[in-house]
């Protein structure tokens, strides 16, 4: 699926959530990619064989015409949130992902937008990306997952190695300037209370919002 909504801890299509919940709003998703620079221990990809059993697993990446044609394609009315969000890293297509959100503020400019991030577009791009959010990203949700370097390293496995943990925290604050809501996050089960209170303390030293996600097994 290309454009996809959640419903019940399931992955839907727009026909099928449209069927299951015909009223009111709701996030729809963007996948664009299975391609990531991270390789998370607790991720479902890891856990699965994804190209068989999902299907949030994109067979071939979709040309920005084929998404733009399934955004217009949605019930307006009815979405809340628009999403970049899939079993891969939207940066990956940073430039695809920048004309996207354009498109969404340019069509329907009160949705708000959102990108799901593991926040290491600098060290790919071996630039700034912040910037490049400015006027058409209304939150970035980035993942901490670890207190440290180590930790983090570990549980990611980041093709960027060490250096990856301080490069998303830099990239978090630059956004601050840039983007209205910036939040990081932990998942629960993946890291007890201790080492929480710990990413929540990093968060606070740097003026930004820490979320616990609810940890997902299918």
């Amino acid at each position: 699926m290309i454009v996809y909504s959640y419903f019940s801890g399931v992955y839907v299509n727009v026909e099928d959530s449209l069927a299951r919940q015909p009223e009111g709003k709701r996030g729809f998703y963007v996948n664009l990619t299975n391609r990531c620079t991270c390789n998370c221990t607790f991720c479902l990809r890891s856990m699965k064989q994804m190209r068989e059993d999902s299907s949030l697993w994109l067979k071939k990446e979709p040309t920005v015409s084929e998404v733009e044609m399934e955004l217009s394609a949605l019930p307006w009315d009815k979405v809340s949130e628009i999403v970049f969000c899939g079993f891969g890293e939207p940066t990956c297509r940073l430039e695809d992902l920048k004309t996207l959100l354009q498109w969404v503020k340019d069509n329907h400019p009160t949705v708000p937008t959102r990108l799901n991030t593991n926040g290491l577009s600098d060290l790919q791009y071996k630039r700034d990306t912040a910037p490049d959010f400015k006027g058409i990203l209304d939150t970035i949700s980035i993942s901490l997952n670890a207190s440290n370097a180590e930790r983090y390293l570990a549980l990611t496995r980041s093709s960027f190695g060490l250096r990856s943990f301080e490069a998303m925290l830099d990239f978090a604050v630059r956004c601050k300037k840039y983007v209205p809501h910036v939040v990081l996050t932990v998942v629960d089960h993946v890291e007890n209370s201790e080492e929480i209170r710990k990413c929540r303390k990093i968060c606070e030293d740097r003026g930004l919002t820490l979320r616990v996600r609810v940890y997902e097994d299918h």
